[in-house]
């Protein structure tokens, strides 16, 4: 009779060989199965059995039966075995760079005219890195990230939120888009203070690039009353005003080729240099586990952006853009 020992929890190389015994049904077969002398097996399965305080095995001179009790444990203990191999594997995929899932939160003035740089270079660079992809607004990305939802974000900067670290991207002028007869159409030399005046329409609050095109405009000497009558939710819509004939807007520069495309009542104006501009960065939490692999995507990201209507930054330029002052919520 088997007593129960309650002070001692079976080993993964006890449920091993009783597993291995279980299938086989043949002490030396299991024993090669497994890379164990035919002895540490036996004496590995008698101590389960002490552990558990059942018997799991009939012996006989001739063959190893199974008991009521092995029959059931055994379906238990190639559970176990199982999942300790499940745990082994996603140990192994997480060591492993670029593996595994990525929660990437991306803001919406950013999405359509980056994404398919961002998962070009997933597809081909890193075929094994599952890529998931959020669009929303700076503040929801933030709570996303600080409460482990997201693992990186794609969003301008500067943030200034000490919990966070930026890993700068490159920055990208802003660019007047505006109706096709508008005196400013075409201009490659317009001077900031010709926003002082202009019909702007805007972003909805909320949004990042209302709050930087706002800041180049108070940087233009336009007042804080100026009005605003009209708004829109993308930037899309936004462009459709202006073609409309309703007023003018910014556009960040990589988004001018995808959106003005859509009608051929637009123009699009240059400021002079300095133009206005904003960053685009790469965000994890400070101290993040996975902060070596994100640096290592931040570096190929950069080198798939050159071909973009952008200035390329290195890790450590690191004064801001000329609108960057605003660039806190989107």
């Amino acid at each position: 009779m088997v007593v129960t020992n309650r002070g001692k929890q079976p080993s993964l190389a006890q449920l091993r060989a009783f597993a291995a015994v279980a299938e086989h049904l043949h002490f030396r077969d299991a024993a090669a199965a497994i890379g164990m002398s035919q002895p540490a097996l036996s004496g590995a399965v008698s101590a389960l059995e002490e552990a558990l305080g059942v018997q799991l095995l009939e012996r006989t001179t001739r063959k190893v039966l199974l008991s009521p009790a092995g029959e059931r444990l055994a379906v238990r203990a190639k559970a176990v075995l199982d999942a300790v191999g499940d745990l082994l594997e996603e140990a192994e995929a997480v060591r492993a760079p670029f593996t595994g899932v990525l929660r990437l939160g991306v803001i919406p003035t950013v999405a359509p005219y980056l994404l398919p740089t961002v998962l070009r270079l997933v597809h081909e660079a890193y075929p094994e890195l599952d890529i998931q992809v959020h669009e929303e607004q700076t503040a929801s990305l933030l709570d996303g990230l600080a409460g482990g939802r997201l693992d990186l974000l794609l969003l301008a900067v500067p943030l200034g939120v000490p919990t966070v670290t930026e890993l700068p991207l490159f920055e990208e002028d802003f660019v007047l888009v505006t109706g096709q007869d508008h005196w400013l159409g075409g201009r490659a030399d317009i001077p900031r203070d010709a926003l002082k005046e202009l019909d702007l329409l805007l972003l909805d609050e909320g949004h990042c690039l209302r709050d930087q095109a706002l800041d180049v405009c108070r940087e233009a000497g336009r007042t804080e009353g100026a009005a605003v009558t009209t708004t829109a939710a993308g930037l899309s819509t936004l462009v459709q005003l202006v073609a409309g004939g309703l007023g003018v807007t910014l556009l960040p520069r990589t988004a001018v080729e995808v959106e003005t495309a859509r009608s051929g009542r637009l123009q699009t104006g240059y400021f002079a240099e300095p133009a206005p501009a904003r960053r685009i960065a790469l965000a994890c939490r400070a101290g993040a586990a996975r902060q070596g692999e994100f640096e290592a995507f931040a570096r190929a990201l950069r080198e798939a952006m050159r071909a973009l209507p952008v200035r390329v930054l290195t890790p450590y330029e690191a004064p801001p853009a000329a609108s960057d002052a605003a660039a806190a919520a989107d």
